[in-house]
């Protein structure tokens, strides 16, 4: 939502600290996508662990 917001003002007003913003939303959102991708690997990494050991344990 700020993303379209920040583009739409740009265009509107070709106000190139606007565009900055936008280009730092569209960073911070990048960092979150790849950290909860990180995070949810190493919860996957964890499950497969667990597994590995109940079938060692069977």
């Amino acid at each position: 939502m700020i993303k379209k917001i920040a583009w739409e003002t740009f265009k509107n007003t070709g106000d190139i600290n606007t565009y900055l913003e936008l280009k730092q939303i569209e960073n911070i959102e990048d960092k979150i996508e790849k950290k909860d991708i990180a995070i949810h690997k190493e919860n996957m990494e964890e499950k497969l662990i667990e597994n590995r050991n109940i079938e060692k344990n069977l």
